[in-house]
């Protein structure tokens, strides 16, 4: 793995406060900021699998939408009234 340096600036006071911070968990202010730059690009790589997924469904609904394929309101309220009427039967069985 080869390293490269980052470089940047930051008011004095600030680096001086986290420097600090950093002190007081044991670390240098350099850990703290891998640790930040990794999580960060986790957590946008999280957010673009996710976006990936929304568009392929939110593609597969308009393609089903096209063709005439829908499910009718009456039977998403039916669905939803047994589902709510199953749920209500098990937790009135919890209570007893």
């Amino acid at each position: 793995m080869s390293e490269a340096t980052f470089t940047f600036r930051v008011d004095d006071s600030l680096k001086s406060a986290f420097a600090d911070a950093a002190k007081r968990q044991d670390r240098t202010g350099a850990q703290l900021l891998r640790d930040f730059m990794r999580e960060y690009v986790r957590h946008n790589e999280n957010d673009a699998e996710y976006d990936a997924w929304f568009r392929r469904k939110v593609a597969l609904g308009r393609n089903a939408a096209e063709e005439g394929r829908f499910v009718s309101h009456d039977d998403v309220k039916g669905d939803t009234a047994a589902r709510r009427a199953m749920l209500r039967e098990r937790l009135a069985g919890r209570r007893q």
